[in-house]
């Protein structure tokens, strides 16, 4: 990490509350180019709040975010912080696109449009060099013959690969995933996972929400352990997965084994 190569993604001392609950309680997070980063932990231990943050969807109180270096710009304190410059927030969040768990495409459209529809109507892109590169992302995650398909025609993991397709057609300097094979069969979770590997294995940059430890542990670089809010314990996958330190992570990964 230098001044003229600096992280993709930069987090620093973050605290996000709704009203008085206090989901993040000073959070760090750095996520170099090239690298995945996995969040881990138990359900409402704040690690979608994390993500959401990274790309404001969410509004945090407190802490520093940059992206490729340069800080989020606010205005106000506290529940009072917003972003001072909705500019800045538009052309940061077209550079971190996010995967969710649900795959949130559009029922009206086929899978081509749906691929194509952000870098059209956002980015103002050509449309023919879209659908060009639409139907190269639909066959590098394995579906090209469902371009003309329509979504409710698809089964989960293909509309999931769909979604991560459309997530890779905006050309982001970072991809985000939010649990993204929580909400499929073991069978369908497995075409995904084979997707995400090959996007690791690229060396694209992700920060990846998950369930899934040995997803965590073939992909990461660096696994950060939330617990209440807080990073209980982080490094690389094999000493929190061969070697961890605390007694909550020890418990957390032997009830996930379970």
């Amino acid at each position: 990490m230098t001044a003229e190569n600096p992280p993709v993604i930069e987090i620093r001392d973050l605290h996000k509350s709704y009203g008085q609950l206090e989901v993040l309680k000073g959070v760090d997070l750095v996520a170099e180019k090239g690298h995945v980063v996995s969040l881990i932990g138990s359900s409402g231990s704040g690690k979608s709040t994390l993500l959401r943050c990274c790309n404001l969807l969410e509004e945090s109180q407190q802490g520093e975010i940059k992206f490729e270096g340069e800080a989020v710009r606010w205005r106000g304190e506290g529940h009072n912080r917003h972003p001072a410059d909705r500019a800045q927030v538009t052309r940061m969040r077209t550079n971190l696109s996010m995967v969710f768990q649900q795959f949130n495409l559009w029922a009206h459209m086929t899978i081509l449009q749906n691929v194509m529809e952000a870098p059209v109507t956002v980015l103002k892109r050509d449309p023919k060099e879209v659908e060009e590169k639409a139907r190269h992302y639909l066959a590098k995650v394995g579906i090209a013959d469902k371009a003309d398909a329509w979504p409710a025609m698809l089964s989960g993991g293909q509309q999931q690969r769909a979604a991560i397709a459309r997530a890779l057609c905006m050309e982001p300097r970072a991809l985000l995933f939010d649990e993204p094979t929580s909400a499929l069969d073991p069978e369908l979770e497995q075409e995904v996972v084979k997707v995400i590997k090959a996007l690791a294995d690229e060396g694209r940059t992700m920060i990846l929400v998950t369930h899934d430890m040995k997803l965590a542990a073939d992909v990461s670089d660096h696994v950060i352990f939330l617990h209440k809010g807080k990073i209980e314990e982080e490094g690389p996958p094999a000493r929190l997965f061969g070697n961890p330190q605390t007694d909550r992570l020890r418990g957390f990964l032997s009830a996930t084994a379970a």
